[in-house]
């Protein structure tokens, strides 16, 4: 089916593809009384007109479109509240988001030929080709300032996890296992978790806790009896999706926990919220992150400066689970 046009509009409607432009972009200061503009928007609802974004871009000299590039990793609650208040508040100064999943199998660059984005949002550091790709584009690039301060991520993941072994400790916990992620895209986020477990492990004179693979999303029942046979008494998990895999391994060989497995997970997903028992996790701070992100891509739109990133720190939610 022949796609719609700015001339059929015109056409049935029995006014010029000028007029027609003025209402459908809203023209400032075009004089087109109320009857035609609203005989031109039934007429281009009722033909099913699109509008071409390329010709739109042309005509403003910018995209309505923020793109956010997530790389390839699993996503979570995390990522998802931030995608969701991104969205929310650039819809409020007519932008729309396009979430891109990269997988290095495929340039970024055959992404630009296809849309022209406004505004691009990394969450993690964009290889130099691409940087320099999109700013000769014109593009303007939010986030990987931020993220591609190696130091400050792994000192924020290593944070994460000595949060972890400390709550157990405090508990009285002498044997502390980590259950890590059996996905190798989150490695980076788990070596630096069990680098901080590890640190606040030694800092107590305990000794120091191997790593285990743990599937999420089914029970980790090999794994935890190897830590009941080897005197564990609590394990710190990669995320939520892990601990949950935990607590169902436990259940699986009928471990009273917290009493004879203490488990405490990352993230505060809403799963863990109603898990049995609930789960103790560490909160990152999502709200504020998400209002920085918002925030420093409105301010790349308006030519401000970034604001700074958020220093509120990770903290623990005890519940039920440790």
């Amino acid at each position: 089916m022949a796609r719609v046009t700015s001339a059929d509009v015109a056409r049935e409607a029995g006014v010029s593809r000028t007029t027609v432009s003025y209402v459908l972009n809203d023209t400032p200061g075009a004089s087109v009384s109320r009857v035609t503009r609203e005989r031109i928007r039934e007429t281009a609802t009722r033909l099913g007109y699109a509008p071409s974004a390329a010709a739109r871009t042309l005509r403003r000299g910018r995209s309505d479109l923020v793109v956010a590039v997530l790389p390839d990793w699993p996503t979570g609650s995390v990522v998802d509240t931030l995608l969701d208040h991104l969205t929310d508040v650039l819809a409020t100064r007519g932008l729309f988001v396009l979430v891109h999943h990269h997988r290095d199998s495929r340039s970024l660059a055959d992404l630009w030929r296809a849309v022209t984005p406004h505004t691009v949002v990394g969450l993690a550091p964009f290889a130099p080709d691409d940087l320099r790709t999109m700013q000769r584009a014109g593009i303007r690039v939010v986030g990987t300032a931020q993220n591609a301060d190696e130091t400050s991520f792994d000192v924020a993941q290593r944070g994460i996890g000595a949060l972890q072994a400390e709550h157990l400790v405090a508990a009285g916990h002498t044997r502390i296992a980590y259950a890590r992620p059996d996905d190798p895209r989150l490695g980076r986020f788990a070596d630096g978790r069990l680098a901080g477990v590890r640190a606040a492990c030694a800092a107590a004179a305990l000794e120091v806790p191997a790593a285990v693979p743990v599937p999420a999303g089914e029970p980790a029942a090999a794994a935890v009896a190897a830590w009941r046979d080897a005197g564990v008494t609590a394990v710190a998990a990669y995320n939520d999706d892990v601990a949950l895999a935990v607590l169902a391994g436990a259940a699986a060989h009928g471990l009273r926990v917290p009493d004879e497995l203490a488990v405490i997970g990352v993230d505060d997903a809403p799963a863990g919220r109603v898990a049995a028992p609930p789960l103790t996790t560490v909160a990152q701070p999502v709200a504020q992150q998400s209002e920085h992100l918002a925030a420093s891509v409105l301010a790349a739109i308006d030519g401000a400066d970034a604001p700074p990133w958020p220093d509120d720190p990770a903290l623990v939610v005890a519940r039920g689970s440790a």
